[in-house]
């Protein structure tokens, strides 16, 4: 029998003056993006900003429907459209904002499974690490510099 350890490690930043001004930019965005996010059912908003290799902010935020499954995550509302747009483009980094609109988010909200998932689909196709920033509506900002840290033993394009 063998065994497998997997190990994860994010960077933990107490206050966003720790970022670098592009990273604070994107955090922004994506607090923006969040005010305009529809979530009647969950009063729980979304707001993602991704960097692209061109300079480009492609933001999205979540989308509910009374149909539950027809609603659609901010993460890849973002990463579809930049898919679409700019196709030839690298994913550089991706900022999050999450929290409920009933109070104050203070723990840092990582992208769902599914959300993760697409992630790793356009991290393993561009051959290159994709930053990810999560944080609530306040407090500690975590920075992960591969979606392998989220989602570990992905599954890919290489195991069909």
């Amino acid at each position: 029998m063998e065994e497998i350890k997997i190990e994860t490690k994010f960077l933990v930043f107490e206050d966003e003056l720790e970022l670098s001004e592009d990273v604070r930019k994107l955090l922004n965005s994506a607090r923006d993006a969040r005010l305009k996010a529809h979530a009647p059912y969950s009063n729980f908003t979304v707001g993602a900003a991704i960097l692209l290799d061109n300079d480009e902010i492609v933001i999205g935020n979540n989308q509910e429907n009374a149909s539950y499954p027809s609603g659609l995550c901010a993460e890849r509302t973002a990463i579809y459209y930049a898919g679409a747009k700019y196709p030839n483009s690298k994913i550089l980094k991706i900022a999050i904002v999450a929290g409920s609109l009933k109070g104050e988010t203070s723990q840092p909200i990582p992208p769902c499974g599914a959300c993760r998932q697409a992630i790793a689909e356009y991290e393993v196709n561009q051959k290159h690490p994709i930053e990810i920033y999560f944080t609530g509506t306040s407090g500690k900002i975590l920075k992960s510099n591969s979606l392998e840290n989220l989602l570990p033993l992905i599954f890919d394009k290489n195991q069909l």
